[in-house]
């Protein structure tokens, strides 16, 4: 992407001059002879940074500022003045100037602030558009993310939830099944009735039948009173069974009748009870496996099995990793009283590269240890966990002495395609080049192998 900036000075010389030296920059420079003339360019659209001089006729610098800030919050300008003072620069900060230089420009630390700005802007840019799409998604679901993999569990819930149907949702732990489930019930015409939770693994496999069923008063020791169970509360609802491959096979069989007779007894109780309700059950175990090992019932699995919706862990599905971690972001700031805008280059990449054997569960606590630890308004690389931040440091590029141009240039891509997991849309930008361009010096160079046809969706 090639950026536009504006440089208004009535000094005809330093105003070239400038242009010219942006321009050798990679940038896209316009002159401006006053501050009106900039306005009018910065009016017609597509400019990304303005640099003005602070005394000029027509419309000075402060009042060009003042406009800019009024007109296009967000679009960064560097004062520059060969009159500065500290009350110069103290005004024009307060004004909203990115920053101040006085002349003659030191054009090394010009290039430094412009690149600088421009990454600011992109930084809160791209902010922007992860929080829409983070508030449309929410509107919709409680799950977040737009991966071709979650399209497809998305397609699923939709399919499943009018139907009276029961669902398994598998996927490794932490991976969001219960806000499958969630999604399920919502969508469903059971919305208005209980959505009942039970983590199976969670409780004794002596309390799990009372859980379930409920009990009648003296069933057992400690039974000093009727209990009604999850089955009898969620009836004209829904019944989330987490983790159903850690109950036993008696259990099993008392699920399974409800299942095919829609009817329960209370443990230690005579009277039959009537049961109208949707089972969604989720397991991270290869239930299949545990029906050859003779620890899950088949008849029970394929009475649950009706739809599967497999939930694929965060690393198959990195595209939702950045809307998760602004939607975490997001969460953790309002609760601890946090003005935290987005995460810093360095800080995202690091996110981004991690792999995540936790899934969401490990990123959504990640983000909010950052949260916690940060004290600015970005979350920078230091405030991650040891962990995650160790996949965003930076790795040396070893080139020997006595390398060709051409030979630095093939290490570098190579190493930089290593150190992005392949994806060459990211390789590309942090090398400065266009795709195009990095396939050409792909197939130019032979890198060849998987991390050269890789593309991290």
């Amino acid at each position: 992407m090639r950026f536009t900036v504006v440089v208004a000075d009535d000094e005809k010389n330093i105003r070239e001059g400038l242009v010219e030296y942006l321009a050798g920059d990679g940038y896209e420079a316009l002159g401006a002879a006053d501050g009106e003339e900039a306005m009018k360019l910065v009016d017609s659209g597509n400019v990304d940074l303005v640099i003005t001089d602070l005394r000029m006729p027509k419309l000075g610098g402060g009042e060009l500022l003042t406009t800019i800030a009024g007109r296009y919050p967000g679009l960064p300008v560097i004062v520059l003045t060969g009159h500065g003072t500290i009350e110069d620069a103290v005004n024009a900060m307060r004004s909203g100037a990115f920053d101040f230089l006085t002349k003659p420009v030191n054009l090394d630390h010009l290039s430094i602030l412009a690149k600088r700005a421009l990454e600011s802007r992109e930084m809160a840019r791209k902010n922007r558009e992860l929080e829409a799409e983070v508030d449309a998604q929410k509107r919709t679901s409680s799950i977040i993310g737009k991966s071709a993999e979650m399209k497809k569990v998305f397609d699923m819930i939709r399919r499943v939830a009018p139907t009276k149907a029961s669902v398994l949702v598998t996927g490794e732990s932490g991976v969001g099944k219960e806000l499958v489930a969630d999604a399920i019930h919502n969508l469903s015409p059971r919305r208005d009735g209980p959505l009942v939770k039970v983590h199976c693994a969670a409780l004794a496999e002596s309390l799990l039948e009372s859980e379930l069923f409920g009990h009648e008063k003296g069933a057992f020791t400690g039974a000093l009173a009727r209990k009604r169970g999850r089955f009898e509360l969620a009836d004209k609802g829904t019944l989330f069974l987490d983790e159903i491959g850690e109950i036993n096979q008696n259990v099993q069989i008392k699920i399974l009748r409800v299942l095919q007779e829609h009817r329960f007894e209370r443990v230690g109780g005579e009277e039959t009870i009537e049961s109208d309700v949707r089972i969604i059950a989720a397991t991270n175990r290869d239930l299949k496996e545990e029906i050859r090992k003779g620890s899950f019932r088949e008849d029970l699995y394929y009475r649950l099995n009706v739809v599967n919706i497999s939930v694929p862990p965060l690393r198959e599905r990195r595209d939702d990793i950045p809307l998760l971690a602004m939607s975490f972001l997001r969460e953790f700031a309002d609760e601890n009283g946090k003005k935290i805008e987005a995460f810093d280059p360095k800080a995202r990449q690091a996110i981004y590269a991690y792999p995540w054997p936790g899934n969401v569960r490990e990123l959504r606590n990640s983000i909010e240890s950052a949260v916690v630890m940060t004290s600015g308004s970005f979350v920078g690389l230091d405030d991650l966990p040891p962990s995650v931040r160790s996949s965003g440091e930076e790795r040396d590029v070893r080139v020997p002495i006595g390398s060709s141009l051409e030979e630095a240039e093939k290490i570098l891509i190579r190493e930089t395609l290593v150190a992005q997991g392949g994806n060459k849309s990211k390789t590309a930008e942090i090398l400065g080049i266009g795709r195009k361009t990095l396939y050409q010096k792909i197939e130019e160079y032979g890198i060849e192998g998987s991390l050269a046809t890789k593309e991290t969706p």
